[in-house]
């Protein structure tokens, strides 16, 4: 079985020493590493605290310091800087320590809160709890917090075995309930905009604060914790040589890995609670600390490692909102999160990883599951039976909704006899029907091309990061060109479906093209690409998050007919091309070696078949927004039904897709009529437990 590199030594991959190195450690060496990173910090902080919308620079800080500074720079200092700044080194310590000891429990150096859903998961049980409309105590938000956090790692970690099945399928578990969950946190802020107001940047990590209290109240449970797993250093020294080794040597596995994983939890949960989910400072402060304890012998036994990744935990918090003030000065600083900067830097660390892992075994093993020959009188009778359904999900849009309507109204409206009124709810659910429709179709054909290509049944458009870079080139469109033609909005989402794309493949291409290394990257990539969105939203309609969040969410809403037209053209260009490729598919999708033999110009064919992935999903966006997991389920069940053979799947793929999203459109717009679901996330929360399924059923298979 091929093992990922960085798996097989776990986080010791990334330069952390052996034991050999452990005897020559120099203490020396390992003060100064120390000196160097609390000086950072210090130097980092003092700098924060001098910048701010208000004229008080260092001169008014030294005269604080000296006696002689004025009232208004020590009201500044108390009420505003002080307590960002105590945030940072707060949220900074709490989400170090965590991601250092979640790593360590899976030998995984892509373990993270993020990466294992913990943010999501305490993120939503906060939403969940503003929703009462009630002020709790934070001791009860933090309780939330942590319940909700540990619900999610609990159930990534079990779907991935610990992390044992390699960095694909943690991240893959843990993104797919990541998505799940920030589905129903989207869900919550549109039911219930009053309550959840302000919590749309809040969610990408704010460490704004309104006094210390906050900070005050978690700082005990923080240091408690913290030192709790210091204590527990040795344990996971031992834990770190294999688990047959270390119950060879004494030591209680399951029980050391259930209090770690405790214990990084009600870390991350505290952060959460404090500033919100600040993304991937778990990922990044342990890489950094591992990558300098691979240069210093001793480092890495995780007494120091453990402080050492607090410290680079702070630097990376501190650095970015240092980074993000001195970009953008003045009041904007106030109102971008401090999350969105660490996302981006700490996506760009995710790639970097990414591109250090080759094909795993585990993965390609899952290209056939649920794949079972079909006799063409089985296909016949699914493409029937299929056909006929999107025909009745096609006739329930027209007659359910906010106003339900009868056969007689449709037909009359058809025939141009209709009244008023019935002319007016369905001249509006027309092109939201047909968005929806054929959405539906393209993201299904999308996910069929891109699981053949990266030869993986649980990659879709969304998790390549395809569908993220055309909602950041369409969101650009609309908020740059208020009342633009509709052309405009489609040709920048597919620039920049194409551009992430040409990205996503660049980097996941190093020595030929990997399928791990091409949903990590992508992955990675579309993590950077929902903060972009967020920034863009923040920076140019702060007050206006309610149009992000339908476009996020995939919504029909307000769609017209020439928002229709994108998709239905690319549909009518894309599908012959896929279908005269389906045998090239067939290829492709079994192995480099066999495609070759063949005859199949393997990287011209794919290059081709993921330019065709990147259009449909790039008019898909631009009929119904962002919209998950279609282009995941629809081609896994068509392999299903017909078997593997692309030249059935393709038809069977499409009109699953089309059957998909409409029938959520239609329940959407009906169950809480007059308010509205948005399609997108009734087909998150169809897919991600279908796809949650898929990862525990291919559990065995890749052992």
């Amino acid at each position: 079985m091929g093992v990922d590199t960085m798996t097989a030594a776990g986080p010791a991959a990334l330069g952390a020493a052996g034991p050999a190195a452990v005897r020559r450690a120099r203490p020396a060496r390992i003060v100064a590493v120390f000196v160097v990173a609390i000086a950072t910090v210090v130097a980092l902080a003092v700098v924060d605290l001098t910048l701010g919308t208000s004229a008080v620079g260092v001169g008014d800080l030294l005269g604080l310091l000296t006696g002689s500074g004025d009232d208004e720079a020590l009201a500044v200092l108390i009420a505003s800087r002080a307590p960002r700044v105590l945030a940072a080194l707060l949220v900074g310590t709490a989400l170090g320590l965590s991601g250092s000891a979640l790593q360590s429990v899976a030998r995984n150096p892509l373990a993270s809160p993020d990466t294992l859903a913990v943010n999501a998961g305490a993120y939503f049980t906060v939403v969940l709890a503003s929703v009462t409309g009630l002020t709790l105590p934070f001791a009860v938000n933090g309780a939330l917090a942590f319940v909700g956090g540990l619900a999610a790692a609990s159930l990534v970690l079990a779907i991935a075995r610990g992390g044992a099945e390699g960095p694909t399928r943690l991240v893959l578990a843990g993104s797919a309930t990541m998505l799940a969950l920030s589905s129903l946190t989207i869900l919550l802020m549109l039911l219930f905009e009053q309550e959840t107001q302000g919590m749309f940047a809040w969610g990408e990590g704010s460490i704004v604060q309104s006094g210390t209290s906050k900070v005050a109240q978690a700082a005990p449970a923080v240091l408690l914790a913290g030192i709790a797993l210091v204590l527990w250093a040795r344990r996971l020294d031992v834990l770190a040589l294999g688990d047959d080794t270390a119950s060879v040597l004494g030591l209680d596995v399951r029980r050391t890995r259930i209090v770690s994983v405790l214990l990084a939890v009600l870390l991350a949960a505290l952060a959460v609670t404090v500033a919100g989910p600040i993304g991937f400072v778990g990922l990044t402060a342990p890489v950094i600390a591992r990558l300098v304890a691979g240069r210093v012998p001793g480092l890495s036994r995780h007494r120091l490692l453990l402080p050492l990744s607090a410290l680079a935990g702070c630097v990376v918090v501190l650095g970015a909102d240092v980074l993000l003030r001195l970009a953008v000065p003045g009041v904007a600083s106030v109102a971008i999160p401090t999350g969105i900067v660490t996302t981006l830097f700490g996506a760009s660390v995710m790639v970097w990883l990414a591109r250090r892992v080759r094909d795993s075994g585990p993965t390609r093993s899952t290209a056939s599951v649920g794949a079972h020959p079909a006799s063409p009188r089985r296909v016949a009778l699914v493409v029937t039976v299929l056909a006929a359904a999107v025909v009745s999900a096609l006739v329930a849009g027209f007659l359910l909704g906010d106003r339900l309507l009868l056969m007689g109204d449709v037909t009359n409206w058809f025939a141009g006899v209709s009244g008023r009124q019935v002319s007016f709810v369905l001249d509006q659910r027309t092109p939201r029907l047909l968005a929806a429709l054929l959405a539906g179709a393209a993201l299904g054909l999308a996910g069929t091309t891109v699981q053949a290509v990266a030869r993986n049944p649980l990659a879709e458009p969304g998790l390549l990061g395809i569908t993220g870079g055309a909602g950041v080139g369409a969101v650009l469109a609309i908020v740059l060109f208020p009342g633009a033609p509709f052309w405009v909005t489609s040709a920048a989402a597919a620039v920049g479906a194409l551009a992430t794309f040409a990205l996503v493949y660049a980097l996941a291409n190093r020595r030929g093209l990997s399928s791990d290394r091409l949903v990590l990257v992508g992955i990675g990539v579309s993590a950077a690409a929902t903060s972009l969105i967020t920034l863009i939203v923040v920076l140019t309609s702060p007050w206006n998050t309610t149009m992000a969040l339908t476009f996020l969410s995939g919504s029909t809403y307000g769609r017209t007919a020439m928002q229709v037209w994108p998709v239905a053209v690319a549909l009518l260009v894309m599908l012959p091309l896929v279908v005269r490729w389906r045998r090239d598919l067939d290829v492709l999708a079994v192995d480099d070696d066999v495609a070759r033999v063949l005859g199949v110009q393997l990287e011209r064919t794919r290059l081709s078949l993921l330019v065709i992935t990147a259009l449909l999903t790039a008019s898909a966006v631009t009929a119904i927004g962002v919209v998950g997991f279609v282009g995941l389920v629809a081609p896994h069940l068509a392999r299903s039904l017909v078997g593997s053979s692309h030249a059935r799947v393709i038809p069977v793929a499409a009109l699953l897709g089309a059957l998909l999203v409409s029938v959520a459109d239609t329940v959407g717009r009906t169950v809480i009529a007059p308010a509205q679901i948005p399609a997108g996330l009734l087909t998150a929360m169809i897919g991600t437990p279908y796809f949650i399924y898929l990862l525990w059923r291919t559990r065995r298979s890749a052992l």
